[in-house]
C-alpha cells in the first residue's frame, strides 16, 4: 500500500509556472506507475499525465503537451509535475495517483491509490 501527498499548488498568473510534488510513503515506490489528474469547477476529473515506474515512458493529455513535464525521483519517493505557460483553463484541483505496475495508465479507473489533491489557480 502507498500513501500519497501532493504539494506545490497555489495562485499564479497566466504564463507562469508551478511545480507540483507527489510524495509517496513505502519502500516500493519504484514499482508504482504514477499519474496526475485534475478536476476543474463543475467538471469531471480528467487525465493530465502519467509515467511508468522506471520513468522511461510518459503520456500527456493533448491540452498540456509541450507545457507540462512529469518526472520522478525514485530515490526520493517523489513524482514531480512541472507546469509551464499556465493558462486560466488549467485551474483545477490536481491529484496524483499510483498503481502497482510497470506501465503507465491514462484512465483514472486503473489507479488504486490517490492523494487528497492540491489547488492550482491561474489568474488571467
Amino acid at each position: 500500500q502507498v500513501h500519497l501527498v501532493e504539494s506545490g499548488g497555489g495562485l499564479v498568473q497566466a504564463g507562469g509556472s508551478l511545480r507540483l510534488s507527489c510524495a509517496a510513503s513505502g519502500r516500493t515506490f519504484n514499482r508504482y506507475a504514477m499519474g496526475w489528474f485534475r478536476q476543474g469547477p463543475g467538471t469531471e476529473r480528467q487525465f493530465v499525465a502519467a509515467i511508468s515506474w522506471s520513468g522511461g515512458n510518459t503520456n500527456y493529455a493533448d491540452s498540456v503537451k509541450g507545457r507540462f513535464t512529469l518526472s520522478r525521483a525514485n530515490a526520493k519517493n517523489t513524482a514531480y509535475l512541472q507546469m509551464n505557460s499556465l493558462k486560466p483553463e488549467d485551474t483545477a484541483v490536481y491529484y496524483c495517483a499510483a498503481k502497482y505496475s510497470s506501465s503507465s495508465y491514462v484512465s483514472e479507473l486503473d489507479y488504486d491509490y490517490w492523494g487528497q489533491g492540491t489547488q492550482v489557480t491561474v489568474s488571467s
